[in-house]
């Protein structure tokens, strides 16, 4: 998971809500392992191994937030729960929410095909369907990106950031693309997805996205 490869890369995950909350302040970015923050969810954990399925705490713990995010990027394993969610999130306070379903079974947006999106925005919820040709990059396949391990994931995202260019890398880039751009678009910095996947272009090839890694594994080392 996530905090697998940023442990690889040297972040420290495990930090506290000040600590993380420092992270935020003074460099713009920080990461909540769920475990350390999420205390009510920790309970459901050793039920949910024994169950071995997707249960009502798959979606539980994202609509939980303790960050109590009014903006963010939710991944769904259910089409049908997309403009739910959305409805969901718009009585417990958000102001801008994409929750996505790639069509391929994602829980994120896919660049093998469609993804289905719930955009919550201005008090209203609509639905459509995105497509990675729209923004003008190329459709693959999930074994483009497929790894065997932490370490796998963290050559291939160092390589992104890199701009060094292979066909394991290209796909990488452009999933990232379509997220990242996603995130900022949610967060105000641009106002489409459009130009939220272009900003997100930008700070990968100025090399401002791997200064910012660098600054958040030193900090969390200190």
């Amino acid at each position: 998971g996530s905090a697998d490869v940023l442990e690889a890369l040297g972040v420290n995950v495990n930090l506290s809500p000040e600590q993380v909350a420092h992270c935020v302040d003074q460099i713009g970015i920080g990461f909540m392992f769920a475990p350390n923050h999420h205390s009510a969810m920790k309970h459901a954990a050793p039920v949910r191994r024994e169950l071995g399925i997707r249960t009502i705490f798959n979606l539980l713990g994202p609509m939980t937030n303790p960050a109590n995010a009014k903006r963010q990027v939710m991944g769904v394993f259910d089409k049908d729960l997309t403009a739910t969610l959305a409805q969901v999130l718009l009585k417990l306070g958000a102001e801008h929410v994409l929750v996505v379903h790639g069509a391929d079974g994602m829980d994120e947006i896919s660049f093998t095909g469609d993804t289905y999106v719930a955009e919550l925005k201005n008090g209203q919820v609509i639905e459509y369907t995105l497509n990675p040709t729209q923004f003008g990059l190329s459709l693959h396949q999930l074994k483009d990106i497929q790894i065997q391990n932490a370490e796998e994931s963290k050559a291939m995202i160092l390589d992104v950031l890199s701009g060094i260019s292979n066909t394991k890398n290209i796909a990488a880039r452009d999933i990232v693309l379509l997220n990242a751009g996603a995130a900022i678009y949610v967060a105000g910095v641009a106002t489409s997805l459009q130009a939220g996947i272009s900003k997100a272009a930008q700070v990968i090839d100025e090399g401002s996205a791997l200064e910012k890694l660098n600054q958040l594994i030193a900090i969390t080392q200190h």
